[in-house]
């Protein structure tokens, strides 16, 4: 199983299948939203989307960029964890609802 990333996503791949991925897109300069996150059915419990996530995260770090969490898998990561909180863009709450109209 092996992590990829391209321009938009991080995903897995097992034996040149991709089971896995998540979904990004820049918001704005500087903030990108997390916006789906799927699993293969055969994958899932494995913690791949965990694995998935904390790839994005990570990226999101080490590029210096906020979050705006989009897909449930990340609103309700975010909600669980609050040491990852630090990524949020400050007013995603208002960037999610723009995003709804």
């Amino acid at each position: 199983m092996e992590m990829k990333h391209e321009d938009g996503r991080f995903f897995l791949e097992d034996n040149d299948e991709m089971i896995g991925e998540i979904t990004y897109s820049a918001v704005k300069d500087g903030v990108i939203s997390l916006d789906h996150t799927y699993v293969s059915d055969s994958y899932r419990g494995q913690g791949l989307a965990g694995k998935l996530l904390n790839a994005a995260l990570d990226f999101a770090d080490l590029k210096g960029l906020k979050i705006v969490p989009v897909c449930e898998y990340a609103k309700a990561t975010f909600e669980r964890k609050p040491e990852i909180r630090f990524l949020l863009a400050e007013n995603y709450q208002e960037l999610l609802k723009k995003g709804e109209n």
